[in-house]
């Protein structure tokens, strides 16, 4: 009773802290206006904007919206879209389209992998999470007409119109060119792609004896992981960890090889040195290999093809899993808007596309400049730019000024392997399991509505969060394995 009533201590304390945190960067709107005090709030009159750059003919002065109750439509159901769909509540008729039922908390689904949190934790359906006052409907986009202002989804052949628009549909795998990768490797962006790894990973050890050689069973037991940033490293130390449990279990020779292979010349890039040496610490405990200033150069069913100073070498392999990055989603690639060279939206500090005033975009299909570098392509910069959006959504209708904001990190939080975590808050970092601790609070503040937030709290307190071992198939998970 003394460890469950310290535990809870310690896990309510971190949770606290972590809150806290967060809300007080979510109300800390400033300005990329240079005339503005960064930490001050700053609005945006329509007046100052660049002239050209919108419609003004679309919303009246005074009236920007219609006397009906404005249609907001919002393509894409993950952080940026659902966070803004939720915080848009009551605003107007707001539609929610998305090509799954469910939301997915990426930052964990490589706990979902390992058995430490279960799907209905990170992954909860739409109807769990939306009120009355939000509509919600399933399917692909096919087509958005910008100038008739509609929204076309497979799942139907009547269009979908708005008043105001809301581009949140995310990035997708970019495989960079790389001959068998889209074929063969495994993505590690949903649920179905954690469940196919994880059946990869008992399939390949149900195949191995125990009387087989060490070295054959390295061989034989040999996983890939492209790329070396925060989704590599979390992933393959998650592996690793798995693996070792495994062989332990199952009597096996040898132990398994993980690698990491890594075109740039250190780990976690975008991370400073302080969280970047217990990563590297972790990687070393787990006994991962990591491969910098190598490249992948093809990819088949049982190998990968690497490249290193001019050299190339072929490695069998039960599965390789590609966290190599992410490029613009195809659904924007149509759209007769500005954008980068890299196909990104560019859009306003006030987060409005250009040209467009009644079309906001976020996360990883936008490029907005007045963010830290550091927060590109992840989960919570497009958190705390939904935010942003639907503030200035409900702006836009009662024909008030709008709000720009500078978006700074909200701490990292890194998982390496199942029983230890590194975490950067306040600019200090510190590692092991008090860090997977404190990662635990951290996500569960973070989590979508309160509700939800109060269910995997409890869950994760009572019911525990230890790995869940990679059984032979055929084999039900034993509840006494989380004890």
């Amino acid at each position: 009773m003394k460890i469950m009533a310290l535990n809870f201590a310690v896990y309510s304390l971190l949770l606290c802290v972590f809150a806290l945190f967060a809300s007080s960067r979510e109300t800390d709107f400033v300005s990329t206006n240079p005339n503005c005090h960064r930490k001050l709030p700053c609005f945006i009159p329509y007046s100052l904007l660049p002239a050209g750059r919108f419609d003004n003919n679309l919303f009246p002065p005074g009236a920007l919206m219609p006397a009906t109750e404005p249609r907001i439509v919002i393509v894409g159901g993950g952080f940026g879209g659902l966070f803004t769909a939720l915080d848009l509540a009551g605003a107007g008729s707001v539609t929610l389209i998305s090509d799954e039922d469910h939301f997915l908390f990426t930052p964990m689904l490589y706990e979902y992998l390992s058995g430490e949190v279960e799907e209905w934790h990170i992954a909860p359906k739409y109807g769990e999470l939306l009120d009355d006052n939000l509509r919600l409907v399933q399917g692909a986009v096919t087509t958005i007409d910008l100038s008739q202002r509609r929204v076309m989804v497979d799942a139907s052949d009547e269009p979908i119109e708005y008043d105001i628009l809301v581009l949140a549909v995310g990035g997708v795998t970019n495989y960079a060119g790389v001959p068998g990768a889209e074929e063969f490797a495994i993505p590690f962006r949903k649920i179905a792609h954690a469940d196919l790894l994880r059946s990869r990973m008992v399939a390949a050890l149900d195949h191995v004896p125990p009387n087989l050689p060490p070295q054959d069973t390295r061989q034989a037991l040999t996983f890939a992981v492209t790329g070396a940033g925060a989704s590599g490293v979390e992933l393959s130390t998650k592996m690793a960890d798995l693996l070792r449990d495994a062989f332990e279990r199952r009597a096996l020779t040898g132990e398994p090889r993980v690698l990491v292979i890594e075109m740039g010349q250190k780990i976690v890039p975008g991370m400073g040195e302080a969280i970047r040496e217990f990563v590297a610490e972790a990687l070393t405990e787990s006994r991962v290999e990591v491969h910098t200033l190598t490249r992948v150069v093809q990819i088949t069913q049982n190998t990968v093809t690497v490249e290193h100073n001019g050299a190339r070498t072929e490695i069998e392999t039960a599965a390789v899993v590609w966290t190599g990055g992410v490029r613009a989603n195809p659904v924007i690639d149509s759209l007769a808007i500005e954008k980068t060279n890299r196909g990104l939206i560019l859009v306003e500090p006030t987060l409005q596309v250009r040209a467009h005033q009644n079309v906001f975009a976020l996360g990883d299909i936008a490029f907005f400049k007045d963010a830290s570098p550091i927060l590109a392509g992840t989960g919570q910069l497009a958190l705390q730019q939904a935010g942003l959006a639907a503030r200035n959504i409900r702006a836009l209708i009662d024909g008030r000024q709008l709000h720009t904001r500078h978006f700074e990190e909200m701490g990292e939080a890194v998982s390496l392997g199942t029983e230890r975590a590194a975490v950067l808050a306040g600019g200090k970092a510190f590692g092991g399991a008090l860090a997977r601790q404190a990662r635990f609070a951290l996500y569960t503040s973070r989590l979508p509505t309160w509700h939800h937030r109060l269910r995997v709290g409890a869950s994760w307190f009572f019911e525990g969060t230890t790995a869940r071992p990679l059984l032979p198939l055929g084999i039900k998970q034993d509840t006494q394995s989380r004890q």
